[in-house]
């Protein structure tokens, strides 16, 4: 899961240098070690869904389905929880988690019990979460805040307009990528800075540019076809302008949905070597992995060194003392010898 390196060929290595290990006997012990590990995935799941605000994304996963030759597509969901943009106390942790569709059900279960901020893109699957809030495109309620808000992306928003620039070099594409990029350029100083910084600085310097990109797109739209993909893009941007803009009150959010990309990256990557999972108990397992490996990368934690020690450890750990054995609480063995 490192190294994106399938079990097939882990089993074609092995057999060059004389050891005969079936890919299915390989796929058994991984089973046995998730299973082991299951509870500090559970952990690292809290600890994200604990948090105040949260990046969401989704990729297909194909499947093995039943009947020769055949596959469906599954879904690999990622949610994280990182800080550190905004010089946040907790240690940043990435949960992921395998469903068979893409039923919203899915995601609606999994933030069952979140509060707070979160950045995702139009999925309709997460708009019910707003939308049970009063908040996916309307201000905030009266009398407080809602359970889930909604925080748009701005580099969605983007893609429409280069996709547009890269086919017909549109001047007013080229304009509007301008314009949200100078929103960018206003963010890289103010990462890791104090959420009150960060704020600061967008109300002087982001905000005065995105009330001006609001006129401009607006009067964009009165000269453009009504079904023009440029139309399209300028529509998709202001039909979500309050999710959209939300990150300006409020230092603790972002700008775009990268982050969360970003960790949907790896397993795509991966997806390419092994190209799809034996089945649904296969992906739960990929799942699983994925969040250990991801969140110990997150914390600087070596993923092996880390595993190997959790695997030999947690059978007699105490198991109301399993948070020691978390990536960012975690001591290597070469500290206990010293400590001892």
């Amino acid at each position: 899961f490192c190294d994106h390196l399938p079990l097939y060929r882990q089993a074609e290595i092995y057999a060059r240098s004389g050891l005969d290990i079936d890919r299915s006997q390989l796929a058994s012990w991984l089973d046995h070690v998730a299973w082991l590990v299951k509870s500090l995935v559970e952990r690292i799941g809290a600890h994200v869904m604990a948090g105040r605000a949260v990046h969401a994304d989704d990729t297909p996963v194909p499947v093995l389905a039943p009947g020769a030759g055949k596959t469906k597509t599954g879904r690999l969901w990622v949610y994280l929880r990182d800080e550190r943009p905004h010089a946040g106390p907790e240690p940043p942790a990435v949960l992921y988690r395998y469903t068979p569709d893409r039923k919203g059900e899915h995601c609606r279960a999994e933030l069952a019990n979140f509060t707070g901020w979160l950045h995702a893109d139009g999925y309709a699957g997460f708009g019910k979460l707003y939308e049970i809030a009063g908040s996916r495109h309307t201000a905030l309620p009266l009398h407080g805040p809602p359970r889930v808000a909604e925080v748009g992306c701005w580099s969605h928003v983007r893609r429409g307009f280069h996709d547009e620039w890269t086919r017909h070099k549109s001047s007013v594409a080229k304009e509007a990528l301008e314009r949200i990029g100078a929103l960018f350029d206003i963010e890289r100083p103010i990462a890791g800075a104090p959420p009150d910084i960060r704020r600061g600085v967008r109300q002087r310097a982001a905000r005065p540019r995105i009330d001006e990109l609001a006129e401009w797109f607006d009067a964009q739209l009165e000269k453009l076809p009504g079904k023009s993909d440029l139309a399209r893009a300028i529509r998709y941007a202001r039909s979500r302008w309050t999710a959209l803009t939300r990150y300006l009150d409020d230092g603790r959010i972002e700008i775009s949905n990268n982050a969360a990309e970003n960790q949907i990256r790896p397993a795509a990557l991966g997806r390419k070597n092994w190209l799809l999972c034996g089945s649904d108990a296969g992906g739960e397992r990929a799942a699983a992995f994925y969040t250990l490996i991801r969140t110990a990368r997150l914390n600087g934690v070596e993923p092996e060194a880390w595993l190997i020690d959790v695997v030999t450890r947690i059978g007699a750990h105490p198991i109301n003392r399993l948070d020691e054995l978390l990536p960012w609480n975690w001591q290597s063995p070469a500290t206990h010898s010293v400590a001892a």
